[in-house]
């Protein structure tokens, strides 16, 4: 039986995993599916909430302590896996902002780089983008990476940590309790113990707690994607325009998202959002036109009130935790939703205080 059983392989699960691994536990992670092949695999990869000054401070000091930390952290992963994650520290430019004064408040009041520029600025650094910006918004030190390599290198690692027990194709069927404590799952492949119990499942988290009677308001947010198979250099930092964006990556594919739409657990895509995403791309982008769509698909973020997470100990449970709930920011919010949860649970001193995220605020 390990010390730590952690319900939920995405990349908050398997980063979860690693550190509490790191600090000597023995850990197991089980997942429906594979590793990451969920919300982890389908976002962007933006790191950084977008429009960040439009959220609450309780994640605003999440997203600031995570910006940072993505530096070592993906060297760690390629020199760990020989997997690179591929971050880009590109920055981000944000076109034509209405609430651009609030920005700069919101930029003074917590110490984040972010200035206004005119247009020529930003053609100086993206020629490509449509000829109709009058002014932008400039964060030079937003980070992007490469999530599915992301998910991929985080799964090595732990694959080769033995500490770690990795369980893939393990659906949770019910908990297995003794009073106020959870001693492990039962699940399609039988059952899984743990001295601990941490539920990391995405928008699958609220459904797992309902097995041990609890509710809570997380539910699937739909997102729609499209990716281009452009070249390198069309587009080279984040472009986000009319709350939509587009990302580079290294070998020249641009993505563009995304869609906010509620269809409960169905992964569908439809032909108006991909309609919507072609115009959104090609407005931010014009010469996108003359590259292939190469995939066009959709996946599930986990919704709460103003996208504060819930991480901690579950009520009325002396064992059982959770960390979920992020929402649009979930690969934002990562690192730092991991180590203050493992703080939590060695009884060490949190990075940020715990109390906007408790599951019983």
């Amino acid at each position: 039986m390990s010390d730590f059983l952690i319900i939920g392989g995405g990349v908050i699960g398997m980063m979860l995993t690693r550190e509490l691994a790191q600090s000597g536990a023995e850990v197991t992670i089980v997942d429906r599916k594979a590793c990451a092949k969920e919300a982890s695999w389908a976002g962007g990869g933006i790191v950084s909430p977008l429009y960040p000054w439009r959220y609450p401070d309780a994640v605003t000091q999440l997203a600031t302590w995570s910006q940072s930390s993505y530096i070592h952290l993906s060297q760690d992963l390629l020199e760990e896996t020989g997997c690179d994650p591929e971050l880009r520290q590109k920055g981000m430019f944000m076109v034509d902002v209405e609430d651009h004064e609030e920005a700069l408040v919101w930029a003074k009041k917590f110490h984040r780089p972010l200035r206004e520029v005119d247009a020529s600025f930003v053609y100086q650094k993206e020629p490509h983008v449509a000829k109709d910006v009058d002014n932008a918004l400039w964060m030079p030190e937003v980070c992007s990476i490469r999530n599915p390599r992301l998910g991929r290198s985080l799964r090595e690692s732990l694959v080769k940590n033995p500490k770690v027990t990795v369980l893939e194709h393990y659906e949770v069927e019910s908990f297995l309790t003794a009073g106020n404590r959870v001693l492990g799952i039962k699940t399609n492949q039988g059952e899984v113990r743990g001295d601990n119990v941490i539920i990391a499942a995405g928008a699958w988290s609220a459904d797992l707690l309902q097995l041990v009677g609890k509710s809570l308001p997380i539910e699937p947010v739909h997102g729609q994607m499209m990716l281009f198979k452009a070249v390198p250099g069309l587009v080279n930092r984040v472009v986000l325009k009319g709350g939509r964006y587009v990302i580079p990556r290294n070998d020249g594919r641009v993505l563009v998202g995304s869609t906010l739409e509620h269809f409960g657990f169905n992964k569908q895509t439809t032909e108006e959002a991909a309609s919507s995403l072609y115009e959104t791309a090609l407005g931010i982008i014009p010469e996108l036109e003359n590259y292939k769509v190469e995939h066009h698909w959709s996946g599930l973020r986990p919704g709460s009130p103003e996208g504060i997470p819930y991480i901690g100990l579950v009520p009325e449970f002396e064992n059982l935790y959770l960390n979920a709930g992020q929402y649009r920011n979930g690969l934002v919010l990562a690192p730092a939703s991991t180590r203050l949860l493992v703080d939590i649970l060695l009884g060490q001193e949190t990075i940020i205080p715990a109390s906007p995220y408790r599951v019983d605020r």
